[in-house]
């Protein structure tokens, strides 16, 4: 019979020779000892050896209430003492059409009708050919839109349709030959201003661009894309107030659907329920997922208007239907989950207590610009990116091969705290319900993470 030690060492051994992990260099990873989670509590997660890390990704952005949280785990449990999974092929299930109702009352007004699908990726999917087709067939549409206008440094996801959008060459320059062309506009980045500018020279020049590119294209796009306030995988990257409802106003005047991207920004992560909230902005479409379930169980959906639901009505001679679908499409156990979750928001005033964090946040942050290598902290909600430089001055980046940020975030895990680089952003996420002790922990140690590891 084996040992504790000797079943801990079999599970990285395994770990090596079985797993492929996403976004990964598996050369090098397979050069370091595995990190392999078995329980979680909280906003803690434990390893198979007992030691605690802070969650402070949670666990990709997607973790709302913390791990075991009592209510989520009675909801699944009960779900599942009914049903698991049935199609809504042809069919309908209960938590669907609760959780339906649900997502269209916390919604931006004026959305009305829910698609699901189980990520991020496939709910962005949805929306690029619910636009494209509108479109092509309904009455009020153009066959003659069929671009799509996104930002630089996009990420939107990781099929095809979802990659054509972006504009992060490290993630998608090698798919090229595969991807539909896009219509880009520059990032608002005000750290790196694409227009010259500093923060005091500032006049919005980005506004400008987007205005001229929207203009110089309406006869040709079906829709802009947008994750709004924030650009996530592009390393937190803060639109400037009032982007977002310029966009919306010119998409309107220029006929052009407005898709809002907020996989990553959704569920609280911005201080709202919805990034959008915040300019009250309805999207025509809008994709969510990441946070829907409380980070339980796999689960997107795409919402959007009357008008373009219209859109899709005909009898089936006419070819209208929206042929589009997954085999866990409205999955009843995601879905009881995800309404669980929200339930939570109301009965634990997750938003209200939110802002209090949000300010304890910013206050911990402030210290870090004094760090050297820090060229700038980035923060919307609880959402943080850290971006570091070799040389302040200039702005200038440290060599990829130099691998900066993965330096960091495994100092960082040396002292219970699991975090994760975009590049070199250093990315903090933690989980909503993250207590104030905790917070303060996970920002004590990611500045001497960095100190470390970059002065040290």
């Amino acid at each position: 019979m084996k040992t504790e030690l000797e079943i801990q060492k079999q599970l990285e051994a395994d770990d090596l020779k079985y797993i492929w992990h996403p976004f990964a260099q598996m050369r090098e990873y397979s050069r370091e000892t595995p990190l392999v989670i078995e329980a979680g509590d909280g906003c803690l997660l434990k390893d198979i050896y007992g030691n605690e890390y802070i969650d402070g990704v949670s666990s990709l952005w997607t973790n709302v209430h913390g791990h075991r949280k009592k209510e989520l785990d009675e909801a699944l449990v009960e779900q599942l003492s009914r049903i698991a999974h049935s199609t809504l092929l042809g069919l309908s299930n209960v938590p669907a059409i609760r959780l339906a109702k649900k997502l269209i009352e916390l919604a931006p007004p004026g959305l009305t009708r829910v698609f699901y699908s189980d990520n991020g990726s496939t709910s962005v999917e949805i929306a690029l050919k619910m636009a494209f087709q509108y479109h092509q067939q309904a009455d009020g549409g153009d066959p003659r839109k069929t671009k799509f206008i996104t930002l630089k440094n996009a990420y939107h996801g990781d099929t095809i349709g979802s990659v054509s959008l972006g504009g992060m060459d490290l993630f998608h320059a090698t798919y090229k030959p595969l991807l539909f062309p896009t219509i880009q506009v520059e990032s608002p980045y005000c750290y790196r201003c694409p227009c010259g500018k500093n923060r005091s020279s500032c006049n919005y020049e980005c506004f400008s661009q987007l205005e001229e590119t929207i203009i110089r294209h309406a006869p040709e796009t079906a829709a802009f894309v947008i994750e709004p306030l924030v650009q996530g995988a592009a390393g937190i990257l803060l639109q400037p107030p009032g982007y977002l409802k310029k966009a919306r106003e010119l998409c309107t005047k220029h006929n052009i659907f407005l898709i809002a991207d907020e996989v990553a920004v959704g569920f609280g992560k911005t201080g709202s329920m919805f990034a959008c909230d915040q300019e009250e902005v309805t999207p025509d479409i809008m994709a969510v997922a990441k946070g829907i379930a409380g980070g339980y169980l796999p689960l997107a959906a795409t919402l959007t208007t009357e008008e373009v639901y219209a859109g899709f009505l005909g009898e089936a001679a006419e070819n209208k239907t929206f042929f589009h679908g997954h085999t866990f499409t409205g999955n009843p156990l995601a879905c009881a989950t995800a309404l669980a979750s929200i339930k939570l928001f109301a009965s634990e005033k997750i938003l209200e207590g939110l802002q209090v964090k949000i300010r304890q946040l910013t206050a911990a942050l402030e210290p870090f610009i004094a760090l050297s290598h820090v060229g700038d902290v980035r923060q919307r909600g609880i959402m943080v990116g850290i971006e570091l430089v070799e040389d302040r001055k200039i702005k200038a980046s440290y060599a990829p091969e130099v691998r900066i940020g993965h330096k960091v975030i495994k100092e960082a895990r040396k002292h219970g705290v699991i975090i994760r680089p975009l590049g070199d952003v250093i990315v903090l996420m933690p989980p909503l319900s993250i207590t104030t002790d905790q917070l303060d922990r996970l920002c004590a140690v990611t500045y001497e993470a960095i100190r470390l590891v970059t002065e040290g």
